[in-house]
């Protein structure tokens, strides 16, 4: 994997200037995005992969593996957001039961059904194969899917607020894929050349005051 040495990023940052703000790997590959403010780590983090994904997108189960080892691999965080696409089935089920998982089970027990819905698109043709799915993967873990998952409608609530945010920043695709810092965002648009992103970010990060966190609604955080 392609990575920039350090002289090579200090050259890119003094040769960009402000526009630095907003850029892109490969260059010059910004989408049209609106209203950008969102787009800043959480609080506490200087640096921060922010991601909205479709559970049904094949680019977006090629990009988990390498998104959270990245995450990993320099510790920073993962903003994940929900972005079902309309033309996509079950898509927007699929992250109704994740949201179940993490708020009743554990964030963990949710990441790693959310790894295995992805890596299991090519068996998930319809609404009663996802739930066959989910409820063999409740099983294997001891648990079982209730038969209503959002009485109150409260992660449907969460889904759409991801969703919404989404339609702010005018996200045409998934994954939309970000690295943030306070100051700067870089868009991700070869999932390959994330290292790259996030060692430009760190470059930025440690010229940078500290961050005012964007105000949106609470994120699933790895």
């Amino acid at each position: 994997m392609l990575r920039h040495s350090a002289a090579a990023v200090v050259l890119s940052l003094a040769l960009a200037g402000t526009a630095y703000a907003q850029t892109s790997v490969p260059p010059n590959q910004v989408s049209a995005f609106h209203d950008t403010s969102m787009l800043k780590p959480p609080a506490g983090a200087k640096v921060a992969i922010l991601e909205w994904e479709d559970l049904e997108c094949p680019a977006c189960g090629h990009a988990f593996p390498i998104v959270h080892s990245a995450a990993a691999h320099y510790h920073i965080p993962i903003v994940e957001r929900d972005f079902p696409l309309q033309m996509h089935i079950w898509s927007k089920k699929a992250a109704l039961y994740a949201r179940y998982m993490h708020d009743k089970i554990s964030p963990d027990f949710a990441l790693e059904y959310r790894r295995e819905v992805f890596a299991s698109q090519f068996r998930i043709s319809s609404m009663d194969d996802l739930e066959s799915f989910t409820r063999t993967y409740m099983q294997k873990g001891g648990k079982q899917l209730p038969f209503v998952v959002d009485p109150d409608g409260k992660l449907q609530k969460e889904i759409d607020a991801d969703f919404n945010l989404g339609v702010q920043l005018n996200i045409t695709e998934t994954p939309t894929i970000i690295v943030a810092t306070a100051h700067h965002w870089i868009q991700v648009k070869d999932v390959s050349q994330l290292y790259t992103a996030i060692d430009q970010a760190n470059a930025l990060a440690a010229k940078e005051g500290p961050a005012t966190p964007a105000k949106a609604p609470v994120a699933r955080k790895k």
